[in-house]
């Protein structure tokens, strides 16, 4: 439309496509912003020809993740209006929950258990208009908003079942101001019209909410429970019972590709319920028990901590032989290739923000009894927005109590001596390997990689071998890579007093 591309919001989109900008999926954003921005105002949407409505809708798509862009289309232009409002309405509790309800196409009976979540092949119009009349059932869109609740999707999905209605299709996207915007496309098995069913679902949502803790309380909850882990032993078994609200129904994950192979398992990037995700499936042939034990460790813990700079658990399967584990996606990759792409130095600033946001994870890991045990620049992920977490937690454990763990686990470059050794450790051997860790953000390299991983191990005990601090190491710094590398654990810092080493020499660089 004659204007759209010459306005203020749309010539800041337009600049998003300099060769400069390798970030596809900022890319993605700007074009579904402008089809969007370009088709309602084709229509002549009064609320589009406001003077403020363009930034409005650009705030709009920031709040959602990126995925909600994918999902629309220039067709879906009215639609984003549509879940603006809702959105609005969300934030008032007198209005909340949103619901939108209208029809949809119908969809034959008996392709109802082969149409899967998020397919593409759904029943096209035309086999609608050939099916028998005694075949079709009425298909609903439901739009849903409400605040952002632990558990509420899986509350949600429940109450939509006990309603009689089976979901076709699903979209689930959480901004980032605690609110979500589910879309669901639903066939029913007896007629239904759009007013009764959207009663019906305001009624029992307002129910399930009622029966749901804050996310404020569940943590504090969380944070209490994992405050007493240490109290039970070292393995402990799932749950089948109870509290199981982050099993994840393996058919509603969509496999889009793979990312790494390992010895036991695979990586792959996929979605679940419109979220990107990332899926780490188990080998069948592998699962012995010590891969069990190691699959069980890791959704015990991952499923009890949630903080910025930790990889987000979203849901595991345990049932055998299908075990995975669905975190959210990193699309930054690991720390360890980011920096072997980097063809110079890191500056200080960024060296500070990637050790501060590590020793932010580790910290709290730390104050909730969890060791990880494998801490290396491999196991950091980088999110869209540059933030590093902390990932894997197949050998991670809950510390029971001072000095009572002696397996050699880790990664011989990482791992502190009194691992090597098998002597009894504990939190201060994280230390260690996050020493090692800033030394890898520093120089870029792999630690003594003139030596074998064994050689390596067999230096650093024996002849107290420690990687080459480069000379133009910030003395701050310097001096926190020595601390870190005692050989004695009780002479290593804390992560609260790391935090504080790293906060200050940020503090004066910003002053300078």
């Amino acid at each position: 439309m004659e204007g759209c591309s010459e306005s203020s919001s749309s010539r800041v989109m337009e600049s998003s496509y300099s060769p400069k900008n390798k970030n596809r999926r900022l890319r993605a954003k700007v074009d579904a912003y402008n089809e969007i921005l370009w088709r309602l105002k084709e229509l002549g949407v009064e609320e589009a020809m406001h003077p403020d409505f363009e930034d409005d809708l650009w705030a709009h798509f920031n709040r959602l993740p990126n995925s909600y862009a994918s999902d629309m289309s220039i067709e879906k232009a009215e639609d984003v209006l549509m879940h603006k409002r809702l959105l609005q309405m969300a934030q008032d509790p007198a209005t909340r929950p949103a619901i939108e309800v209208r029809p949809e196409q119908a969809s034959p009976s008996n392709q109802n258990n082969e149409t899967s979540v998020h397919s593409n092949n759904l029943i096209r119009d035309d086999a609608q208009a050939s099916a028998p009349k005694s075949e079709l059932r009425p298909r609903y869109e439901i739009t849903i908003s409400t605040n952002d609740k632990r558990k509420f999707l899986s509350q949600l999905t429940s109450v939509i079942s006990e309603l009689g209605l089976n979901i076709q299709e699903a979209h689930a996207f959480s901004t980032e101001d605690g609110y979500f915007l589910d879309v669901f496309v639903v066939s029913c098995l007896k007629e239904s019209g759009a007013d009764e069913l959207k009663k019906h679902l305001v009624k029992e949502i307002k129910k399930t909410e009622r029966s749901l803790p804050s996310k404020k309380h569940v943590m504090d909850v969380n944070k209490q429970e994992q405050k007493g882990l240490g109290l039970r032993s070292e393995y402990v078994s799932i749950p089948n019972k109870g509290e199981d609200f982050w099993q994840i129904d393996t058919s509603l994950l969509r496999f889009e590709e793979q990312l790494a192979s390992g010895s036991y398992g695979d990586l792959y990037k996929g979605t679940y319920l419109g979220q990107d995700v990332a899926i780490k499936v188990f080998r069948a042939e592998h699962l012995g028990n010590a891969l069990q034990q190691e699959f069980t460790q890791e959704v015990f813990i991952m499923r009890k901590i949630r903080h910025r700079n930790i990889v987000q658990f979203i849901g595991a399967s345990t049932r055998p032989p299908r075990l995975c584990i669905v975190t959210e996606y990193m699309p930054g990759g690991s720390v360890f290739d980011f920096l072997r792409k980097q063809k110079d130095a890191l500056k200080l600033s960024t060296v500070l923000k990637f050790a501060i946001d590590v020793s932010k994870g580790m910290n709290f890991l730390h104050q909730n009894n969890i060791i990880h045990r494998d801490l290396k620049a491999a196991n950091l992920l980088i999110d869209e927005n540059n933030v590093v977490k902390i990932s894997d937690f197949g050998i991670a454990k809950i510390q029971t109590g001072p000095g009572v763990m002696t397996a050699e686990t880790g990664t011989y470059r990482w791992m502190a001596p009194e691992v090597i050794e098998h002597k009894p450790y504990n939190h201060k051997a994280d230390v260690f390997s996050f020493g090692i860790v800033l030394w890898e953000i520093l120089t870029r390299k792999l630690p003594y990689e003139e030596l074998t991983p064994l050689q390596a191990a067999i230096s650093v005990v024996h002849k107290g071998l420690r990687p080459t601090i480069p000379t133009y190491t910030h003395p701050g710094l310097e001096k926190l890579l020595i601390r870190c590398w005692q050989r004695d654990p009780s002479l290593r810092p804390e992560f609260m007093e790391i935090l504080e080493i790293l906060n200050h020499i940020e503090k004066v660089r910003q002053a300078k």
